[in-house]
């Protein structure tokens, strides 16, 4: 299978030879008219004729690639590693962009990640050269930039090891964010299986104008649906504003979408995506998607679950947060207002743009036209502004067309094109957060430490032009709609609204080529992982059930509020361990705040009645053979795709998880590594689960469409019954027996080979 820097046509002529027959087939089927979403879905079904109910089936689907960056790709190709498959069985690539800390600058940053990381990249490009699987060096940019310039088609779909896959769904395609589990199962060349989801309709009308951006669009739907607003469904854009969006834009509003647990987003294909295509090399893609350009968008009538509709013509801009995505506030005097009630600081201490979510060549263009108006007028960004390239051609595109000189005129740092403070990786000095500050930047994550991994930091989500604009007056209160800035000449400054250029009128420029394709023959490539490294560690089959009900097990630890993936298997400093289970075990629910107390990290021991941290109450468990369980409130395991909030706890000897909610993903996750996550039937059951109680699973394994029946063991010995709700699949239910599913296809793939 020939891997290359981008979709071959023969692919894509294949899933579009399909399209207009399925979706027909579909209609006849429902009996009504398809929304997109339904007929990407339709046409990647592995059995047409499969029964098909919206939020209530599980259905097989071929997706037409996979995509992992590398701090989760080292779980998923040590997993992939474990199926005896002599190459991945659909186009595959790894990214090079998480492990790269923003401290210095581009250039020192970046030599200090290719020597710190050499063992994992290494690894990366040696198990990408086996396995015939793409690879982009270090430097090449983030994972959804580069698929959206390289792989992402109108009508695809695919699955990739990040929350943000759902990106490419700004070029019209159904991207999924999977944990590395779901990865394997894609590349072993078996369906990847999923509930088939509702669809939540966005209509668009209007033009955003001004300071409105794409960026408040999405901040806009994160404030109306929550952060659980979205799970189990896909957001399908459509209506006449829909079409006035660029591509990149789109992609700016699907990738947040996320935010809202949404199993991804996407909008219809329109001459936005035509251009953009074709500005990227793409003129064949764009050709015959134009061909079949009918179903590559709503049919008229198509009904979905849920509307929200939104007047881009009186949409003003967005602030949201601190702490959760969704906490939303008028730019302004609102957002000043809330943080004075609150005791947050109003000097803003960073600003940083760029990101997945908002570095393109149009969102650059937008912040460096304010940049140039205030460069003109003599005013420099009051806090440090940070600039992080989305990729290598959007680096090199601007620093051709001179906006990068434009950003550092009035006092920007220009970073790696990489992940950097978005994910935890932003080395930022101890002095700057060692206080409550208030940062404001144009990325999609707002949680506690998420940034720079202090809790005194408080982040506000907004667009580029606005980080801009709030860099200049150094207070997260300035509306630069109405408010000026005095120049030091003394003159007060109205700032224009921000002016985009949605492509470069020179074309873009490739930049220094970072993509390794395999070579035609990997069987000879020798993968060594050494087995004294603390970054690398091959990987042990989990148990299989060993048939017995849950008894009498501990709570390791009660979640009080918000527990995110970040909260469970932080990330920053932690980083470097994702290829290495035991290590990474580490951090284990090191940001749990407890219930019992409100200590974070931390909780009482069942085997002496000692307080220990989580990560070491989990390993004294595990070593001891006591199975245990964790408790957690609303949507748990919201934020990040990373397995190893799973993979952990299942590691040290967790066996249940029970949860007012769950985060799709993350429910998937847990599943796949062999535990069972159960909702309250009842959502009061949380509160009545004492320290020192112990939890009884009966009648395993879970049977499809029935609770499982659970109690509340007291000190006393009193039992509490309470009902656990499940969404177990029969072959979810095989993957529980199992052990795991990556057990289940290491069986399939042995007795397929004979």
């Amino acid at each position: 299978m020939a891997v290359t820097a981008g979709t071959p046509i023969e692919l894509v002529q294949g899933v579009y030879g399909r399209l207009a027959a399925r979706s027909e087939l579909g209609r006849t089927r429902l009996g009504r008219p398809l929304t997109l979403t339904e007929k990407i879905l339709i046409n990647h079904l592995v059995d047409p004729e499969e029964s098909i109910d919206r939020g209530v089936t599980y259905n097989d689907f071929n997706p037409d690639r996979v995509a992992m960056q590398d701090a989760t790709a080292q779980m998923a190709l040590l997993q992939f590693m474990t199926a005896g498959l002599p190459e991945a069985m659909v186009p595959s690539t790894v990214h090079c962009d998480h492990l790269i800390s923003a401290k210095v600058g581009a250039r020192i940053d970046m030599g200090v990640a290719v020597d710190t990381n050499k063992e994992v990249y290494d690894f990366l490009r040696s198990v990408s050269a086996k396995y015939a699987i793409g690879f982009w060096g270090p430097g090449s940019g983030i994972i959804h930039q580069v698929v959206l310039e390289n792989y992402a088609f109108p009508g695809g779909m695919m699955i990739g090891t990040d929350s943000h896959t759902p990106n490419a769904g700004g070029l019209g395609m159904v991207a999924i964010g999977v944990g590395g589990a779901d990865a394997v199962d894609v590349m072993t060349g078996f369906p990847f299986n999923v509930r088939w989801p509702k669809v939540i309709g966005v209509k668009l009308t209007g033009a955003l104008s001004g300071w409105s951006s794409p960026k408040d669009v999405i901040l806009e739907v994160a404030r109306v649906l929550t952060v659980e607003g979205g799970t189990g469904a896909i957001v399908e854009y459509y209506g006449p504003g829909a079409d006035t969006i660029s591509a990149t834009g789109k992609a700016t509003i699907c990738n947040m979408g996320a935010e809202i647990g949404a199993t991804c987003s996407v909008f219809g294909y329109d001459e936005n995506m035509s251009v953009y295509l074709k500005a990227t090399g793409r003129e064949a893609i764009a050709d015959a998607a134009d061909a079949v350009a009918a179903d590559l968008r709503p049919d008229d009538g198509a009904t979905y679950d849920q509307v929200i509709e939104i007047d881009l013509d009186t949409l003003k801009p967005l602030i949201n947060g601190p702490h959760s995505p969704d906490r939303a506030n008028r730019v302004g005097a609102a957002v000043g207002a809330e943080a004075v009630a609150n005791g947050w600081p109003l000097e803003i201490s960073a600003a940083l743009i760029g990101s997945c979510t908002n570095s393109s060549y149009e969102d650059i263009t937008r912040a460096a036209s304010v940049a140039r108006q205030a460069s003109a007028a003599g005013l420099m960004v009051k806090t440090d502004l940070l600039i992080s390239p989305g990729s290598e051609q959007i680096r090199a595109t601007i620093e051709r067309d001179g906006l990068l000189a434009d950003l550092e005129a009035i006092g920007a740092t220009v970073l790696a094109n990489a992940c950097g403070p978005c994910i935890g990786q932003w080395d930022r000095p101890v002095e700057e957060n060692s206080k409550v500050n208030t940062i404001v930047n144009s990325f999609n994550r707002n949680f506690p430490k998420r940034n720079d991994g202090s809790a005194n930091t408080l982040s506000f989500v907004t667009s580029p032009d606005t980080v801009i604009a709030l860099a200049l007056s150094g207070r997260l209160d300035f509306d630069p709609t109405t408010d000026t800035i005095t120049s030091p000449s003394g003159v007060e400054i109205k700032l224009d609204g921000p002016v985009g250029q949605v492509l470069p009128d020179r074309g873009y420029d490739p930049g220094q080529n970072t993509f390794t394709p395999p070579p035609a023959d990997g069987s000879g490539v020798v993968i060594e992982v050494s087995p004294t490294s603390d970054r690398l560690q091959l990987l042990q089959p989990f148990a299989t059930w060993d048939g017995n009900d849950y008894m009498g097990l501990p709570v390791l630890m009660k979640a009080q509020g918000k527990c995110t993936t970040d909260h469970i298997s932080a990330a920053g400093k932690w980083l470097k361990f994702r290829g290495h289970l035991e290590n990474i075990s580490g951090n284990l629910f090191i940001g749990a705040v407890n219930a019992y107390g409100g200590g974070v990290g931390e909780g009482k021991s069942v085997i002496d009645g000692g307080v220990d941290s989580y990560p070491n109450l989990a390993k004294a468990y595990g070593n001891a053979g006591i199975q245990w369980c964790a408790i957690g409130d609303r949507n748990y395991g919201e934020g990040s795709s990373r397995e190893h909030a799973a993979m952990e706890p299942r590691y040290r000897g967790g066996v249940v998880i029970l949860a007012r909610s769950f985060a799709r993903i993350h429910e998937t996750n847990l599943k796949k590594q062999g535990l069972v996550p159960l909702t309250f039937a009842d959502p009061a059951t949380y509160d009545l689960i004492g320290e020192d109680d112990r939890i009884n699973v009966l009648n395993l394994p879970p049977v499809p469409g029935q609770r499982v029946h659970c109690q509340i063991v007291k000190p006393d010995g009193t039992l509490v019954d309470f009902e656990g709700v499940h969404t177990f699949s029969p072959e979810q239910i095989e993957w529980f027996r199992s052990g795991s599913a990556l057990n289940v296809v290491r069986r399939k793939v042995a007795e397929a080979a004979g």
